[in-house]
C-alpha cells in the first residue's frame, strides 16, 4: 500500500464525497472489516435502545483474527433496491442511505481513511481510490470524523489499539495454550461488549473497564508483548 504522506485531526485532506449522492459502495460488500470498538458499542446500544445481545441476532456478528475474537457489522444480501443482491450493511436502508448515520462507527466515519499507531501517536493516510466518487473535496479531518471531544477519542483509541495488538501478539506466542487464550477473549468480550454501558459519559467508564481488564490479566500473570 503506497501512502503519500500522514495527517492529524487539524489537518485538511481530499476526502470530501459530496454526501456521496446517493452511493453506498462502501457500504456493500465489506465482508467482516468494520469492526466494533468499544466506543462503537456505546454509541449503537445508546442510539438503538438495544443490548449487544439484541444487536448480535441480526446486525453484529462475532469473528476471529489472529486468535482475537472481535464484533462486526453483519453484510446482509438483499437489504437494499440493490439488484445485485450483493451484501450490504444492515443498517442500510432501501434508499441506501445510513439508518444509523449520527452514530455510525468509527470505520466508518473514517472512510476513506486508516489509521497509522506509532507509539503513543495516532495518525491518518488516505486510502487510494477507495471511493469512487470523483474530484473530491477538501475537509479537515476533525469536521469529517465529527466525533466529540477528538482529543480524548484519539486517546482511547491508542489505548484499545496497544491492548488488542499486545493480545494478539500474545495469542501468537500461546497458541498451544487454549485454556487461557480462551479465557481472555471472554473477559474482553464481557468487560467490553456484554457488560452494558451506562449514560454516563464513555470514556470513564472504559478507564474503569480498562482497569478491570488489567486486574483480570495481572490475575493470570499474563504481561502483554508491547504494541
Amino acid at each position: 500500500m503506497n501512502i503519500d504522506r500522514f495527517y492529524g485531526s487539524n489537518d485538511m485532506a481530499k476526502i470530501g464525497c459530496h454526501d456521496c449522492n446517493g452511493c453506498s459502495s462502501c457500504c456493500q460488500d465489506m465482508g467482516q472489516s468494520i469492526w466494533l470498538d468499544p466506543y462503537d458499542t456505546y454509541n449503537l446500544t445508546k442510539g438503538l435502545h438495544k443490548s449487544f445481545e439484541e444487536l448480535l441476532a441480526r446486525e453484529v456478528e462475532l469473528h476471529v483474527e489472529d486468535g482475537l475474537i472481535m464484533p462486526n457489522l453483519c453484510m446482509t444480501a438483499g437489504s437494499t433496491k440493490n439488484t445485485d443482491e450483493i451484501p450490504a450493511c444492515s443498517f442500510l436502508n432501501e434508499e441506501g442511505r445510513c439508518s444509523i448515520h449520527s452514530f455510525r462507527p468509527g470505520f466508518c466515519r473514517l472512510f476513506p481513511l486508516g489509521r497509522n499507531y506509532e507509539g503513543n501517536k495516532l495518525s491518518y493516510f488516505v486510502l487510494a481510490d477507495a471511493c469512487p466518487v470523483p474530484n473530491k473535496s477538501k475537509v479537515k479531518i476533525e469536521k469529517w470524523l465529527n466525533i466529540p471531544g477528538i482529543r480524548q477519542y484519539e486517546d482511547f483509541l491508542v489505548k484499545w489499539h496497544a491492548l488488542t495488538k499486545g493480545l494478539r501478539l500474545f495469542y501468537e506466542d500461546n497458541q498451544e495454550n487454549e485454556a487461557i487464550v480462551k479465557a481472555i477473549n471472554m473477559q474482553v468480550l464481557q468487560i467490553f461488549y456484554l457488560t452494558p454501558y451506562g449514560e454516563d459519559a464513555f470514556y470513564p467508564q472504559f478507564a474503569e473497564r480498562m482497569a478491570r481488564m488489567n486486574q483480570f490479566l495481572s490475575q493470570l500473570h499474563v504481561i502483554l508483548p508491547n504494541a
